[in-house]
């Protein structure tokens, strides 16, 4: 008796055409051959045709995500940050200036202020454990001292001016680019507990030893930074589709940019590929980054319209409605395989935008075809990412916002989503708060080393090598149950302690 041949799994090709809009929890890569360690698995990759990068991650450019921290922390990671534009062409300038201006990633970025002025509030301080006096009150003036967070807080007299208690400057400078060790070193050698980073006589940063001994005190990642032909971290900047973008483009190349992401919900439009053909008129050297694109039609008029990368996802995000309110967009993991199969035709890298919620969507992402992952709310709420901590339901948390939610769009965000001369605001993203996640230094090496476990499963040693065994149909997948995906988790236990590291 003939029995037909028995076939484990699908090839993406056939699983990806049934007309069905899959999303990273549907689908299952079935096990391969194992002969190399997880330790093995090389993750570098590119973000665009020309920007090469240790690490496949990208910091999203939301307003609670990526800012000057995050993007010092992601460079020193390997990986990047794209800085949000939901703020003045001047402001986001100075972040990237701030961001690239040093080469650890303790950035405190501290406000200024004049010896006669007085600190209301913790708010004074920023994000920042120190706030500099200066003779007038700007960086631009004479650096006079400086006043700790916690000297503030110990103060019993509040409404003393600055220039009544301020500690002198540190007695110890160290360069811009001068590493852990060496800071360490001068703080042990001086025998002191602040260190002012200078770059071309000016303080830009102050650098306190307990900041130093935690970073110390983080996993080692074998990646290099990112860092550009300037010898400076590699940071990214998003910028719209509108006529006074091109200013803040121009102040962006100024200060350094390395790529810029022109950042829409829907960048299938006439508005982005006018302006994809703009910068690459202007600023030939500096790469470009299209979307966001969920279909290979969409991904094909901004090949031709000269994108270095494209970005994919439509309402796949944790705080993202667009799929609710216009009906419109695709299941990530489908956008993901589709735009990824046109697009490597043309060697233009993708970037998976949106639906990360755990080590496992990374691999997904990346083995179905995309060279990095852009990451929202898997960053949110870590000490790099803007904004204070607060307590809920006694919980410390920090906010997140989509970019689409109207809270954002007062900000100037509506124009993302095209929305910025529409009499009526419509929201396509909400308000929330994510759990504080401690620093990105510490928890992304151990995501990474799960990626690099499930890149052995599959039997893929490099993300090229994943791409290849993808498109040779080696690399099979399944559809799970709504059973399926139940079993796949933890289930049937009264309670359990959910904790990867």
């Amino acid at each position: 008796m003939d029995f037909m041949p028995i076939e484990d799994g699908f090839p993406a090709e056939k699983l990806f055409t049934q007309g069905f809009s899959y999303t990273y929890d549907d689908v299952i890569f079935l096990p391969h051959y194992i002969d190399f360690p997880a330790d093995a698995v090389n993750l570098s990759t590119r973000l665009t045709r020309r920007l090469p990068l240790a690490l496949p991650l990208v910091a999203s450019p939301m307003d609670t995500v990526s800012e000057s921290a995050m993007a010092a922390a992601m460079a020193s990671l390997g990986g990047i940050a794209i800085l949000h534009s939901n703020l003045s062409a001047a402001a986001q300038a100075s972040l990237l200036r701030s961001a690239k201006s040093r080469r650890v990633p303790i950035l405190s970025d501290p406000p200024f202020a004049a010896p006669s002025a007085v600190i209301d509030h913790e708010d004074d301080f920023a994000a920042s454990p120190f706030l500099l006096v200066t003779d007038t009150g700007t960086a631009a003036g004479k650096l006079l001292g400086y006043v700790a967070k916690r000297d503030w807080t110990n103060q019993s007299e509040k409404g003393l001016k600055l220039g009544a208690y301020m500690a002198p400057p540190p007695k110890a400078a160290a360069p811009w680019n001068a590493d852990l060790d060496a800071i360490g070193k001068i703080m042990d050698g001086e025998k002191c507990g602040v260190v002012g980073l200078e770059r071309e006589g000016e303080v830009v940063d102050f650098v306190a030893r307990e900041d130093v001994e935690r970073v110390r005190g983080y996993p080692k990642l074998a990646a290099a930074a990112s860092v550009g032909a300037d010898g400076e971290f590699m940071v990214g900047a998003a910028i719209g589709t509108r006529e006074e973008d091109k200013e803040r483009l121009e102040h962006l190349v100024k200060g350094g940019v390395n790529v810029v992401v022109l950042d829409s919900s829907q960048g299938n439009s006439i508005y982005q590929l006018d302006m994809v053909k703009y910068v690459k008129r202007a600023y030939p050297d500096l790469d470009v980054i299209g979307g966001n694109v969920v279909t290979m039609y969409q991904a094909e008029n901004l090949i031709r319209a000269g994108v270095d990368g494209l970005r994919v996802g439509m309402g796949s995000g944790s705080i993202c409605t667009t799929q609710e309110v216009c009906a419109v967009g695709r299941g990530q993991a489908t956008a993901v395989y589709k735009v990824s199969s046109i697009a490597y035709r043309s060697g233009v890298p993708v970037i998976a935008d949106g639906g990360i919620s755990n080590s496992g969507h990374i691999v997904k992402a990346l083995s179905l075809g995309a060279s990095t992952v852009m990451m929202g709310s898997f960053l949110a709420g870590s000490l790099e990412a803007p904004g204070a901590y607060l307590y809920q339901n006694g919980q410390r948390v920090k906010k997140y916002r989509g970019m689409g939610s109207l809270e954002a769009m007062t900000k100037g965000s509506d124009a993302r989503y095209l929305g910025d001369t529409a009499k009526l605001k419509i929201a396509q993203g909400v308000v929330g708060a994510v759990k504080d996640k401690g620093s990105v230094l510490n928890f992304i090496p151990y995501t990474l080393q799960a990626v690099r476990q499930g890149f052995q499963d599959i039997g893929a040693s490099s993300l090229q090598s994943a791409h290849d065994l993808l498109r040779s149909r080696v690399i099979r997948l399944e559809v799970r149950t709504g059973a399926a995906q139940v079993e796949g988790g933890v289930h049937g236990l009264v309670s359990h302690e959910k904790k990867y590291y």
